[in-house]
């Protein structure tokens, strides 16, 4: 494994801030963080991060550059202009944590690879707490080589780390996972609603489900932990971001001739919920306007 004195890491909201701590108490490398947010950065600094002054600054520092931002769209401005591109060395790795466009991906890593440097996508699933304990699932798309390579990092702050194939292949297999998500989310929120009208205790309802065929994760976290009570805070994984994420899927789907019904529909459903002022909360908020609550 290459030494990668020094691990650099851009992006530190709601998961990114506690998977960085988790590098920089179990890695043994120099940490150096960068965000645009100044209170992450001083809790991190309290920590033992090292603070970089700007993006260029983190990634002419770094051997091994995560990040851990929003989107697609986040992920191409740090990219481009005084960015990775720009200032990116032969040899040196990109890891982006978060679930991205799986054709910006593979372009991404083309560019990179055509100046000798490396990028990998890992992203990351489970929760905030997931992220803070050290828990996350993280899927890579990547070579074996690479792979054997940052392994040992991710799993500084994960415990279930999959080689799912070369560059994009941890993308699709996040995309999938979050489309699979959202529709059995949807699956409950319709479940829960039509309980309640019918004189069956929502908690009841799930606790029943649970120990059936109807179990999932899903329905242990997603449904008793926020549809029964009726708890969708923000700063969580909003419904604008599900969106982001379905339409992912939607765009693999439509790349190849595929027509996936279920997943239409849930964009409807998140859609609506954004339109009715749901967008910044947490996405199982879609079943207060399923339920008319």
């Amino acid at each position: 494994m290459p030494e990668y004195k020094t691990l650099g890491f851009i992006g530190l909201g709601v998961m990114g801030e506690p998977i960085c701590r988790n590098l920089v108490k179990k890695s043994g490398k120099r940490v150096l963080a960068f965000d645009l947010s100044a209170e992450p950065l001083a809790r991190l600094k309290a920590d033992g991060a090292a603070i970089a002054a700007s993006i260029a600054d983190v990634i002419k520092q770094s051997g091994l550059l995560f990040l851990c931002l929003p989107s697609a769209k986040h992920v191409r401005a740090v990219f481009e202009g005084d960015g990775i591109l720009k200032n990116v060395r032969s040899g040196q790795v990109v890891v982006d944590l978060g679930t991205s466009s799986v054709s910006q991906t593979r372009d991404f890593a083309k560019q990179l690879q055509a100046k000798g440097a490396s990028w990998a996508d890992a992203p990351i699933a489970r929760t905030r707490q997931a992220a803070q304990d050290g828990t996350l699932s993280v899927m890579v798309g990547t070579t074996a080589s690479l792979y054997a390579d940052v392994e040992p990092l991710i799993r500084c702050f994960a415990t279930d780390v999959t080689h799912c194939g070369d560059v994009g292949a941890g993308q699709v297999t996040k995309i999938l996972n979050n489309m699979v998500l959202f529709e059995t989310v949807n699956a409950l929120s319709e479940a829960v609603a039509v309980a309640k009208h019918n004189g069956v205790d929502p908690k009841l309802l799930l606790d029943t489900l649970s120990k059936g065929s109807a179990d999932s994760f899903a329905l242990r976290n997603h449904g008793m932990k926020a549809i029964v009570p009726g708890n969708y805070p923000e700063r969580a994984f909003s419904t604008e971001y599900a969106l982001k994420d379905l339409s992912y899927a939607l765009e693999l789907a439509s790349d190849a001739g595929i027509r996936i019904r279920g997943a239409e529909l849930i964009g409807t459903v998140l859609q609506e919920a954004i339109d009715a002022g749901s967008g910044d909360h947490y996405f199982p908020v879609i079943a207060k306007h399923i339920g008319g609550r």
